[in-house]
């Protein structure tokens, strides 16, 4: 029986900060322009994946009245958006406003609710900011934005965060944490802890977003069908003609229903213009 994969696409929201520091010079550039060059520039993370990613955007600072209004601050998530986020941004720069996070974040939780990503695209957040956090009357502290990250993921929603010019590895790391599920309060860089990411130019930007957003580009492909997983070494996977190893370059998800493409064939899986991907199995082993 031949099955035909099918890809996992994300919905990844972009929370931007433009609070007035974003203005600031950052080798050569503003914080704000080296964001816009990273995403969607010519080599942008979002310009290159636009077409297997749901991209939205959500801009934050505390000059949006009454705040935090998102009012004209953002663009709904969709495939081959990255102009019109391009634009968005743009018609947007900073304007002397504070950094309420954990509103900004509260509020992409709440559209991620009223909006929700496509049948089994996850829901991810990705949050770029160059200072610590407040709130709209500029109090707070960290702690509303960590606690506003752990809801998101008690939500089923992921939050990754890049840190521009220097922001306290503390805070970044317990955002990180708390995004993917982890304990917060943990030392900066721990075994086991969630990765951030710190940028101090504007080369070191642009990889750190495409690290992110090219590892949320999954080589997890769903099948419309169910494989007994004991038998799963006697089926055969090829990409793009190509036979892959078992065990290697390709495994079976204990549900019997994923294949997990890992290895250098995930890199080739994600690179690939337009990908195809072909699972045969014996009729044996195949359970439904």
């Amino acid at each position: 029986m031949h099955f035909a994969p099918t890809k996992t696409t994300p919905s990844i929201e972009l929370l931007i900060d433009r609070s007035g520091s974003m203005d600031t010079n950052f080798g050569g550039v503003s914080r704000f322009q080296a964001i816009q060059n990273g995403l969607f520039g010519a080599s942008g993370a979002v310009a290159a994946h636009q077409h297997e990613v749901y991209f939205g955007e959500a801009m934050f600072a505390g000059d949006q009245q009454p705040c935090l209004s998102l009012g004209g601050y953002t663009s709904p998530r969709a495939m081959t958006n990255a102009s019109s986020l391009a634009t968005l941004t743009q018609n947007h720069p900073p304007n002397n406003g504070s950094t309420p996070t954990a509103d900004a974040l509260d509020q992409v939780v709440a559209d991620f609710a009223a909006h929700p990503p496509p049948m089994g695209s996850p829901p991810l957040i990705l949050l770029a900011t160059d200072g610590l956090p407040n709130s709209c009357d500029n109090s707070g502290g960290n702690g509303p934005s960590i606690a506003s990250t752990q809801h998101a993921y008690a939500r089923g929603i992921r939050t990754y965060i890049v840190g521009l010019a220097g922001v306290a590895d503390q805070y970044l790391q317990d955002v990180a944490n708390a995004g993917v599920g982890k304990s917060v309060g943990q030392a900066p860089g721990c075994a086991g802890c969630a990765p951030y990411y710190t940028t101090n130019d504007p080369s070191a930007l642009s990889s750190a977003f495409a690290q992110i957003i090219g590892g949320a580009i999954s080589c997890d492909l769903n099948i419309t069908g169910m494989v007994d997983p004991t038998q799963a070494s006697a089926g055969t996977v090829t990409l793009d003609g190509t036979p892959l190893s078992y065990g290697t370059d390709w495994t079976l998800d204990p549900n019997g229903m994923t294949i997990h493409i890992v290895g250098s064939a995930c890199t080739t899986l994600k690179t690939a213009a337009n990908p195809v991907v072909d699972a045969a199995f014996p009729c044996g082993a195949v359970i439904q």
